[in-house]
């Protein structure tokens, strides 16, 4: 059965659904995919081009091209959950903290980079959910930090 996703980067929202056989599409355009070994998945008729894929619970990180997109799965019959408010941004997985953008009184908004996170040889921006201020940093550069440990405290 297909299972539909929604994506998110730059641009806003696009609709996936992932198909069967290999094929997947993206806002109405279909890409041939397969996968070679474990968080890599080949793109195109050739295979040419390479995602690394990462993921945590229902949320999917790929990596593609220098670009990190951030997959949000929808499970059929399921609500979709409410997009995280304020509160605390942690790291989706263990990685290594490479710059911090913000500090305690900076006003966010949605989609601000506020921490870059290094895993898997990849940047990863974690960025601002919503709307808010910065309450407090708890990483610095370089510190090694887990899923579910708070990194940003946004009021």
């Amino acid at each position: 059965m297909p299972q539909t996703i929604t994506m998110r980067d730059s641009r806003g929202e696009h609709r996936v659904t992932v198909a069967e056989q290999g094929r997947v599409v993206v806002d109405g355009v279909t890409i041939v995919t397969g996968t070679t070994a474990p968080g890599e998945v080949r793109l195109g008729e050739d295979g040419a081009r390479v995602a690394w894929v990462a993921a945590s619970g229902d949320v999917r990180w790929v990596f593609l091209e220098g670009n990190a997109y951030e997959i949000e799965v929808e499970q059929e019959g399921r609500r979709r959950r409410a997009a995280a408010g304020l509160g605390s941004l942690s790291a989706p997985m263990p990685a290594t903290v490479v710059r911090v953008e913000v500090s305690p009184g900076t006003v966010v908004h949605r989609g601000d980079t506020l921490v870059i996170l290094e895993a898997m040889k990849m940047e990863l921006p974690i960025r601002a959910s919503s709307d808010g201020t910065v309450k407090s940093v708890s990483c610095k550069p370089g510190d090694l930090v887990q899923p579910g440990i708070a990194l940003i405290e946004i009021e």
